[in-house]
């Protein structure tokens, strides 16, 4: 199966914003970026997005997305919206200090975030199979996919920066995953 993942595009937040599940419009128009995007696709394919407006925008664009809501960024509870200053250098320390079970109030970690991405994965290739699956998510949710995939450990997730509005190309075997391409 060919899996490609595509970040949505620029959202429109201010610089040193903590977003997360926040519903963020886009600084950029979803159907350029669609159009941009289109070339790389295959013409027929699944689609799947999450449900936050900036990808499911993109989503749109491209066709008729599943949407589902295992796809949504990393919730930061108390801290959404929020800028980082405001949040404050020791409470940044104690993410910084445990990165992937570390939860804001009211928040969930980035290891539960993405249980719930790899439960959307572990149903994708359990049913039929598709020649193609475009999924519209973004940085968080499409690390925890692609690290997977690639059996990069949890702790280098990180290094998979998916950037906005550019897909990511993966090729799903029974033996393994081949990285096609990362971030066109």
């Amino acid at each position: 199966m060919e899996l490609y993942l595509i970040r949505h595009p620029r959202p429109a937040v201010a610089p040193g914003i903590c977003y997360g599940q926040t519903d963020l419009g886009l600084a950029e128009s979803a159907s350029a970026v669609a159009e941009r995007l289109r070339p790389l696709l295959p013409q027929d394919f699944a689609l799947y997005a999450s449900p936050l407006a900036r990808a499911r925008l993109l989503a749109e664009a491209l066709g008729t997305p599943q949407l589902d809501p295992r796809l949504k960024e990393i919730h930061f509870g108390d801290w959404e919206g929020r800028s980082f200053d405001d949040i404050g250098q020791a409470a940044l320390d104690a993410w910084a200090a445990e990165p992937l079970d570390f939860a804001p109030p009211g928040g969930e970690s980035p290891r539960s975030m993405a249980a719930r991405a790899l439960d959307f994965l572990a149903d994708l290739r359990a049913a039929p199979p598709a020649p193609a699956v475009v999924v519209v998510a973004h940085g968080g949710p499409l690390r925890a996919l692609a690290g997977q995939l690639l059996s990069v450990p949890p702790e280098h997730w990180l290094g998979l920066d998916f950037a906005c509005g550019q897909a990511t190309r993966l090729d799903l075997h029974d033996w393994g995953t081949v990285l096609r391409w990362f971030n066109r």
